[in-house]
């Protein structure tokens, strides 16, 4: 296993200290080791993702954040508390993949119950116009759609009023506009100082969002870094070209390609060095039109820093 590359640092004190988190789960020859000595410094007002593949041990290390399950080793603090503290002072809004809404309540009526469960909770009319919720604060929970009803987390995360938002996969089965429309509120919401940390499967969500992308695999964290200095970590470059008469096999011989993309007379050429393949392809094909070249994008340094294409791709 490769070293974790940390290119990102914060002399702040920290909001989020995770201490040499350890979990597995099962016995003997089945044992699952699914968090493998996380160390992670989160400072306050940090938006940060937390990405990898299935099985990476994203959701686990959510639980142990959030005090849902209990490590084998090391310490969570949240703001210089226990997270089963900062839970209960409402410091901690979380919007999980898991667990249903209560049936029988409206939207408005849920909200509401949530609320008087804390000390200092938000004024319930600004909750349900900041998710979008007051147009259909009367409908029963379990009316609504699916994106509705991640809507309907969101504002049960966000009602204490917390320090720290977790969210796990928020924007599962909302529409584009409904994701749009979701984090136009969360940048809102980390305006206001508030620590978030989000695990998504929609990259762009992460490159567009996060001050900050903890990348895991295998249980551990493998990178740690801005999404520009993620994107930088692969060395890789691409150059996109409209070309003509060109055979997968001419392209892939050129001199500093690694690897060839075909989309009709359209075509994407990885690279270890763009300089050189781009005058190899100039020289080669005379009519080569229409070229772009750019850095990694956050998937190519996602599937290159887990080391795990087919994980990654589910």
């Amino acid at each position: 296993m490769a070293e974790v590359v940390v290119l990102s640092t914060d002399s702040r004190a920290a909001g989020v200290e995770l201490r040499g988190l350890v979990k597995s789960f099962g016995s003997g020859d089945s044992i699952v080791r699914a968090v493998q000595g996380v160390d992670v410094s989160i400072a306050p007002g940090e938006t940060v993702a937390l990405l990898g593949p299935n099985g990476a041990g994203k959701s686990t290390t959510i639980d142990m954040l959030l005090g849902l399950t209990t490590p084998d080793a090391g310490s969570v603090s949240l703001f210089g508390k226990t997270a089963s503290d900062a839970v209960a002072d409402g410091e901690v809004g979380a919007m999980l993949q898991t667990g249903g809404l209560i049936h029988d309540l409206s939207v408005r009526e849920l909200i509401a119950m949530v609320a008087s469960l804390y000390p200092r909770p938000l004024d319930l009319d600004r909750v349900l116009e900041q998710t979008g919720l007051d147009a259909i604060e009367g409908r029963r929970t379990q009316k609504l759609s699916g994106g509705e009803t991640q809507r309907l987390r969101f504002a049960l995360a966000l009602v204490s009023d917390p320090a720290l938002l977790v969210l796990d996969e928020p924007t599962v089965a909302m529409d584009v506009e409904a994701r749009h429309a979701f984090w136009l509120v969360m940048r809102r919401v980390a305006a206001e100082g508030k620590t978030i940390v989000f695990a998504t499967h929609y990259l762009e969500e992460a490159d567009a969002n996060a001050d900050r992308v903890l990348l895991m695999a295998r249980g551990r964290i493998v990178a740690d870094g801005s999404p520009a200095e993620i994107k930088a970590m692969t060395g890789v470059r691409t150059i996109r070209a409209t070309v003509r008469n060109a055979t997968d096999e001419a392209l892939a011989g050129l001199a500093g390609v690694t690897g060839v993309e075909r989309h009709g007379d359209r075509v994407v050429l990885a690279c270890s060095d763009s300089d050189v393949a781009i005058r190899a392809l100039l020289e080669r094909f005379t009519d080569v039109r229409e070229i772009e070249i750019s850095g990694a994008d956050l998937e190519q340094a996602f599937l290159q820093l887990t080391g795990d294409t087919e994980a990654a791709a589910a």
